[in-house]
């Protein structure tokens, strides 16, 4: 299942061209956490009474009317510890991300473009990990937890991965990104002013960088997969959605620590993950760009388009990367 093709071995120019253009971009617009964020402006002042850490609507939870009904100082409490959560597990997989990435280009030969862009990526990754930690640090919410002891799962499913199925590889890599991309460009576009201005800056941030790490993940697998054999193909389109169904639980949902020490009632936790309609379509529209890039692969077969709607993840596909969702009208 081994697959390592230079671009310039495959005579690919126009994909030698993109990465150099995400070189280049990483190169003119990139952010160092601590000269970009000004962590001792007035404005990220700490104030557990802010109602601005009250989570939004782009949250599955705080959205539920169980979270609209509980005292403000409860929701800020809730808010608050989400925040720095969310960010705990951010630093873990980017930490993930880093590991498998140094060791995905360990093997590449002089002259391939995809050396420079994932050192680009990887540095930028390690730069979000100062930013995520910095963050939760401010925030106080020391008892926050990430991925657990599904990092050290992960941990030994990426060094097979990247030797020998380096297209699984990169699939984890967007079932990783692309959930936490999704959210947080969601409350980002309904802000209009309700975010801590911290956390909307560490958002910011994170969400230009990812976009040119998310853009070369799609061309990765893009031009990669339709070069497999039929067999390796077809496996990873069914791994595909499982993986971004696994993942999407992994990244978005809060952990049991969360749910115990606020006692968030089981019903609530079924229903806001992913259990109400509202909630299943959250969950549809975070995939509807890897979505388009499975049927641009190959990989959205009958069977493939099965296992997707088995697990209520299928749906239109984006007609552009990052489309905003289109509402019903």
């Amino acid at each position: 299942m081994t697959l390592s093709i230079s671009p310039e071995q495959s005579g690919d120019t126009e994909y030698a061209r993109t990465l150099r253009t995400l070189s280049e971009g990483a190169v003119n617009k990139h952010f160092d956490p601590y000269t970009d964020i000004d962590w001792d402006s007035p404005e990220f002042a700490i104030d557990p009474t802010d109602e601005r850490w009250i989570m939004p609507e782009a949250d599955p939870l705080g959205r539920h009317p169980w979270y609209k009904a509980q005292p403000i100082e409860r929701q800020i409490e809730m808010g608050m510890w989400r925040q720095a959560g969310i960010a705990k597990v951010g630093l873990d997989f980017e930490q993930l991300l880093i590991r498998g990435l140094l060791q995905y280009i360990v093997r590449l030969p002089n002259g391939d473009p995809e050396f420079r862009f994932i050192t680009h990526e990887a540095a930028e990754e390690c730069n979000h990990t100062l930013m995520f930690q910095e963050m939760i640090n401010r925030i106080g919410q020391q008892d926050v937890i990430g991925m657990g002891p599904i990092d050290r799962l992960l941990t030994m499913v990426i060094w097979p991965a990247v030797k020998y199925y380096p297209g699984f590889f990169f699939t984890m890599v967007l079932g990783g990104e692309e959930p936490i991309d999704h959210l947080q460009k969601s409350i980002l576009r309904a802000g209009e002013g309700r975010l801590h201005p911290m956390v909307e800056r560490v958002m910011q941030i994170h969400v230009a960088e990812e976009a040119r790490h998310i853009s070369f993940a799609h061309e990765w697998l893009q031009k990669n997969v339709p070069a497999m054999d039929l067999p390796n193909r077809f496996v990873l389109s069914l791994l595909f959605p499982a993986t971004m169904r696994v993942m999407l639980s992994m990244i978005a949902t809060p952990p049991k620590e969360f749910i115990e020490k606020f006692e968030i009632p089981d019903y609530v936790m079924r229903e806001a993950y992913w259990g109400n309609e509202d909630s299943r379509k959250t969950a549809r529209d975070i995939f509807a760009d890897v979505r388009g890039l499975c049927e641009k692969a190959g990989m959205m077969n009958p069977v493939a388009r099965q296992v997707w709607k088995l697990l209520g993840i299928d749906g239109p596909s984006s007609r552009y990367r990052s489309e905003p969702v289109r509402k019903a009208a």
